[in-house]
C-alpha cells in the first residue's frame, strides 16, 4: 500500500494529518523528483524516500502553516524551516503537516490515540506521534517546550527523541517559548531516531556501535533514579510499572543508583512556568493584539498569565533556571550517573480529548535543556502504552541514543506485574 493510500485509509480514525487537497499528486511529483535527483541507488542519501510527518508549527514550502490555530496562515508565512531543508537534502518525502495543539501549547487538536480513540495522544506534537504509531509514516518531526514530545511518544507507544536544546536549528518554526523550544523526532525504533538525528542535529558525531548484550556490566551506563518529590508526581500505576522496569534493567546487568535530587521541585515548576509564560506572551503580543478573539481559551489563559510576569521576575526565573541546570549536572557528576531513568509520563494516556495530559515528568529535563528519549515499555492495565524516559548529559545526544538502543529491547516487554512501587 502506498503512502497516500495509507493516509487515506488510516487517518480518518486518527486525524493525525491536516487535510491537504492534491496530496496524491504532490507526493507522486515529489517521489518522481527524488528518483530523478538520485537515480543510482548506491548514491542515495540516508533518508531517501522515507516518509516524514511535519508538525504544523514548522514551515514547509508549498504547504500552509496554521500552528493549530484559526489565525490566517499568512501570519506565519516565511522561508522553509531549516529542519525541512535538511530532511529534503537527505532525500526525505514530506508526507504532510501533522496536527498540533494550538501554538504548540495547551489547546488540543482533533487527533486521537491510535491505541484507543477515546484517549488523548498527548501533545502538543499529537499528530506527529500518532502518525508514527498508526503506521502511516516511520518518522515524524515535533517540538518540545515542556513535554510535547516525550509524553505523546509514551502515550502512543513509539520512540520519541528530544535532543539537547539548540542542537537542531529552529529557524522557520513558529515559536512558543524560544528559550525552551526544541525540535525532535518520533520513530518506530531507536535506529530510526538515530538515523534522523544524524541528519538533523548540528555537529553530529558518529559513535562506535553499542556494546553487545553480552558485554560486561562495567562498560554499561550507570542509571540514576531521581528519588524525591519529582518522582512522586507519577501515578501509582506508573510508579509500579517503573519499579518493575528498573528490575528488568538491573537483571540485565545495568548498575542503578537511587539519587536524591530536586527536593524543592515545586519551586522549579513555578520557575519554569514563570519564564515559559512570559516568553509565550512576548512571542504572541503582536498576533494577540490583532487576532485575540481567534485564540482558544487555553491560549488566552496562558497569554494572560504571562502578562502578569514582569521583567524582573522573568530575569529571576532565568537565573534560577541556570542554577537548576548546574545542580542537575553537578549531581550527575557527584553520583557518577550517566543517564537518569524515569517514567516518560505520569501514567497512560488519560481518557478524553479535552486535555493532552500532564507534562510534569518531562518538565525538569526540558528546563535544564538536557537530551531525553522515550522508549516503549509495556502497557498499563487498560492496554495503553507506557514509556521509560532516559535523560542524558548536556550535548551527549549520540551517547544517549546508543545507550537507548541497548536498553530498548530490555524494557520493550514492559514490566511484570508489580503490586506497588518502591519509589512512592
Amino acid at each position: 500500500m502506498g503512502l497516500f493510500e495509507l493516509i487515506e485509509e488510516r487517518d480518518p480514525a486518527v486525524q493525525a494529518f491536516l487535510p491537504e487537497p492534491g496530496r496524491r499528486e504532490r507526493l507522486a511529483a515529489e517521489a518522481a523528483a527524488l528518483a530523478a535527483r538520485w537515480p543510482d541507488p548506491a548514491g542515495r542519501p540516508p533518508l531517501y524516500r522515507v516518509a516524514v510527518g511535519v508538525k504544523d508549527v514548522i514551515r514547509v514550502d508549498g504547504l500552509p502553516t496554521r500552528a493549530g490555530s484559526a489565525l490566517p496562515p499568512e501570519v506565519f508565512a516565511g522561508p522553509q524551516a531549516a529542519v525541512v531543508d535538511r530532511l529534503r537534502a537527505a532525500g526525505a518525502l514530506i508526507a504532510g503537516k501533522t496536527v498540533t495543539a494550538e501554538f504548540a501549547a495547551l489547546a488540543p487538536g482533533p487527533t486521537r490515540n491510535p491505541h484507543n480513540p477515546a484517549h488523548t495522544p498527548g501533545g502538543s506534537s499529537s499528530g506527529s506521534a500518532a502518525a508514527v504509531a498508526a503506521g502511516m509514516v516511520p518518522l515524524a518531526v515535533g517540538t518540545q517546550t515542556v513535554g510535547s514530545m516525550i509524553r505523546p511518544a509514551a502515550y502512543c507507544g513509539v520512540v520519541g527523541f528530544k535532543p539537547t536544546y539548540g542542537r537542531i536549528p529552529v529557524d522557520g518554526v513558529v515559536p512558543n517559548a524560544p528559550s525552551f523550544d526544541t525540535l525532535g523526532v518520533f520513530a518506530t525504533d531507536v535506529a530510526g531516531a538515530a538515523l534522523a538525528a544524524a541528519v538533523l542535529c548540528d555537529g553530529w558525531r558518529q559513535t562506535p556501535s553499542p556494546a553487545p548484550s553480552a558485554a560486561p556490566a562495567g562498560v554499561r551506563p550507570v542509571l540514576g533514579i531521581p528519588v524525591g518529590p519529582y518522582l512522586q508526581r507519577a501515578e501509582p500505576e506508573a510508579l509500579a510499572a517503573f519499579a518493575a522496569q528498573v528490575e528488568l534493567v538491573r537483571e540485565a546487568g545495568y548498575p542503578v543508583r537511587e539519587t536524591p535530587v530536586m527536593c524543592d521541585f515545586d519551586v522549579t515548576v513555578k520557575q519554569l512556568f514563570t519564564a515559559n509564560r512570559h516568553e509565550f506572551t512576548r512571542t504572541h503580543a503582536e498576533w494577540f493584539a490583532r487576532y485575540g478573539d481567534l485564540y482558544r481559551p487555553e491560549s488566552v489563559a496562558a497569554f494572560r498569565e504571562g502578562q502578569a510576569v514582569d521583567r524582573a521576575e522573568y530575569g529571576r526565573a532565568l537565573a534560577a533556571r541556570e542554577e537548576f541546570r548546574d545542580l542537575i549536572l553537578c549531581t550527575m557528576e557527584a553520583a557518577a550517573v550517566d543517564l537518569w531513568i524515569t517514567p516518560s509520563a505520569t501514567g497512560p494516556a488519560p481518557l478524553g480529548l479535552d486535555s493532552t495530559g500532564s507534562s510534569i515528568m518531562c518538565l525538569p529535563w526540558s528546563n535544564a535543556g538536557l537530551p531525553s528519549l522515550s522508549l516503549p515499555a509495556g502497557s498499563a492495565a487498560n492496554g495503553l502504552p507506557l514509556g521509560l524516559q532516559l535523560v542524558g548529559r548536556l550535548g551527549r545526544d549520540e551517547q544517549l541514543l546508543d545507550w537507548g538502543a541497548e536498553l530498548a529491547p530490555v524494557v520493550a516487554s514492559g514490566a511484570r506485574s508489580s503490586p506497588e512501587s518502591a519509589f512512592e
